[in-house]
């Protein structure tokens, strides 16, 4: 095998149990990486962690609480050895509904992970990286268009887009690179988890194929090929961008 991008690094993937989260953990333990794995649920924690192998920890943490980040943060440095190189910021949910039925308890539960759970993790995770470091924070393709039914969902990944900008202005004379990833419709489990009827999922669904040009959903591998890149050195020379992964329904 020929030199792995992710040698010797140390990395930290909140959401890391499933979808986006597990394909790019498992992307980063492929290049030689030492993974650690965020997730809420002990048991697909502790199942993934075990699929990815002695070179991952899983570490079970509700990210919008400080007090589990700062769990998440001792047990990275303990297994990184005091380090960390690349930060995947991908903890994330989806509620959908027309404004009518959007409730307060939705609004909350959306914006406590999305943004301040991103937020804080970035705060946290900072204090142990160095020059050369990358964070990835997951946005939305839905952060830049007028999609009915995912206000909410929407304006929370717009704030993570605005975190991109910010903290890499921030983080620049320190050496330390933000970017943002931002997938279109992506085949994952967020579509099962969401509170929204099986009906208004699916035809949730059936109006991202219409709106796509591509016309299908992207996979999980083709989320963590651009992750990657912007985690590696090949993107030595970008900080602050938004790469959307979307089939080109942002641009067209």
């Amino acid at each position: 095998m020929g030199e792995r991008r992710f040698d010797g690094k140390v990395a930290l993937v909140t959401g890391g149990n499933s979808g986006i989260g597990l394909a790019v953990a498992q992307g980063l333990v492929d290049e030689g990486a030492r993974v650690v794995i965020v997730g809420r649920n002990a048991e697909t924690v502790a199942r993934s962690a075990a699929d990815l192998g002695a070179a991952a920890r899983g570490v079970v943490a509700d990210t919008s609480r400080l007090a589990d980040l700062d769990r998440v943060i001792v047990a990275t440095r303990e297994f990184g050895g005091g380090r960390l190189d690349v930060l995947f910021a991908n903890a994330g949910v989806g509620t959908f509904g027309p404004l009518a039925a959007t409730t307060e308890a939705m609004w909350d539960t959306t914006f406590d992970i999305n943004v301040k759970g991103v937020y804080f993790t970035v705060q946290k995770s900072v204090e142990l990286m160095q020059a050369g470091g990358a964070i990835v924070l997951n946005a939305s393709v839905a952060a830049g268009k007028g999609n009915p039914g995912s206000s909410v969902y929407g304006a929370s990944k717009a704030a993570v887009r605005s975190f991109g900008r910010t903290i890499a202005a921030e983080l620049v004379g320190r050496g330390i690179r933000v970017n943002v990833v931002s997938p279109g419709p992506i085949e994952t489990p967020i579509f099962d988890r969401t509170k929204a009827p099986p009906q208004q999922v699916a035809e949730i669904k059936a109006a991202m194929l219409a709106r796509n040009p591509m016309k299908r959903f992207g996979t999980t591998d083709e989320v963590t090929a651009a992750v990657l890149f912007l985690a590696s050195d090949a993107a030595s020379f970008i900080t602050g961008v938004d790469l959307l992964v979307d089939g080109g329904v942002g641009s067209f």
